[in-house]
């Protein structure tokens, strides 16, 4: 597949995510009607609304997975085919995380109580944080990667609690005492 062709159909699958989200009743911006280019920790009501957050280093990590994933398993794919295959799995995540059921768990099972959902907007560069993730594993040493990711990790959990680990952990099998001490 040229690039070219790989580029249009990566941009209509996420043109495709966003109108998805927006059938589904997603706002598509932060509903404060402005949009900003990173959301501090201490503005938990823009957080998840606008266009990177703390959860930023989250999808940049997901980009990481997802590469070594597809690689593992497409091995003889081109970087653009896998890349397609990694924006699908990001835009599946993005359409279920904003589900009821899903922001409801996250409701009832960590720290985020007033979680609300992403803004479509948030929801698009989540996927492109992703991406470039994705393009940062594909390019740098895998050694380089996984530091990266650690630093990642490990920031976000000393700024806001909370991280990669910390978020899946708490959906899949929630800990009361990693709550309580996220909530302060």
């Amino acid at each position: 597949m040229s690039q070219s062709k790989c580029l249009i159909i990566g941009v209509l699958m996420i043109a495709a995510t966003a109108a998805i989200l927006l059938a589904m009743g997603r706002i598509p911006i932060c509903d404060c009607g402005y949009v900003l280019l990173w959301t501090p920790a201490d503005d938990l009501a823009g957080s998840s609304q606008h266009i990177a957050d703390w959860y930023t280093l989250s999808h940049i990590i997901h980009g990481f997975i997802f590469y070594w994933v597809l690689w593992l398993v497409f091995r003889r794919k081109s970087v653009c085919e896998r890349a397609l295959g990694a924006i699908f799995i990001e835009a599946a995540w993005e359409v279920a995380e904003n589900s009821p059921w899903i922001i409801d768990r996250y409701r009832e099972a960590t720290i985020a109580v007033g979680y609300t959902g992403d803004s479509v907007l948030n929801s698009v560069f989540d996927i492109v944080w992703m991406l470039t993730g994705f393009i940062f594993a594909w390019r740098m040493p895998v050694w380089v990667t996984v530091l990266t990711a650690i630093f990642f990790e490990l920031l976000a959990l000393w700024v806001i609690k909370d991280n990669l680990t910390l978020n899946v952990l708490m959906l899949v099998y929630p800990v009361e005492a990693i709550r309580v001490w996220q909530g302060g």
